[in-house]
């Protein structure tokens, strides 16, 4: 029998099948109880303002809008929404975006029940949640000097494979501006050439390889 104090819960998924499984699994958690469940982020902002549930488990990658836009979103309308990111993405710029949007915790997909149902609990009665690899990986983020919004664009362009003329073209700037766009990547990111740079871009979730 569920206890009537237990955690309002809503699930946002663009999978069924994962919605589905997970919402199965929950029954049986007599303190948490699934209120809602949304497919994409523009629902998942409609249904957190219909329901106020207590926690979210969100995953990152949705159609459109984004899991950790959506929360940005729900947290503009309620700024102490409890949101766990659920997701695949674990290089560190993921979980470093997601709890600096205001994520009050981050598990990766492939973790067991046992620990979602640990997240969910602890953020439920006010904590933070991180898995402890993951732990590690922000804690590295941390001491790095974040890229501009330009320094970004040049990284995504250089991980598709482009010259420095070529992003000069593209971004409309002198190929001599690029170059230091280039060098200042790779300073602060600390790697010694655009091969070391698209692999640890990747690797940190910095740029994804969508496909």
């Amino acid at each position: 029998m569920k206890n009537e104090q237990g955690i309002r819960l809503m699930l946002v998924d663009d999978h069924f099948a994962v919605r589905v499984g997970m919402s199965t699994s929950l029954k049986f958690e007599n303190d948490i109880d699934v209120i809602a469940e949304a497919a994409t982020g523009e629902d998942a902002i409609k249904l957190f303002e219909e329901h106020q549930p207590d926690v979210v488990v969100m995953d990152w990658r949705l159609p459109g809008m984004s899991g950790v836009d959506a929360l940005i979103e729900i947290r503009k309308r309620n700024p102490r929404a409890r949101v766990v990111m659920l997701s695949m993405y674990e290089g560190e710029e993921d979980v470093y975006r997601a709890i600096e949007s205001g994520a009050s915790g981050y598990v990766l997909k492939s973790a067991d029940l046992n620990e979602v149902l640990s997240a969910i609990r602890v953020v439920a009665s006010g904590g933070r949640y991180l898995m402890p690899v993951l732990a590690g990986r922000l804690a590295e983020r941390m001491t790095r000097a974040p890229l501009t919004e330009r320094e970004l664009e040049v990284l995504r362009l250089i991980v598709e494979g482009h010259s420095n003329k070529e992003i000069a073209a593209k971004l409309g700037l002198a190929e001599i501006t690029i170059k230091q766009h280039v060098s200042n990547v790779l300073e602060k990111m600390n790697v010694q050439d655009r091969t070391q740079a698209t692999t640890a871009a990747i690797q940190r979730g910095i740029v994804h390889l969508e496909g």
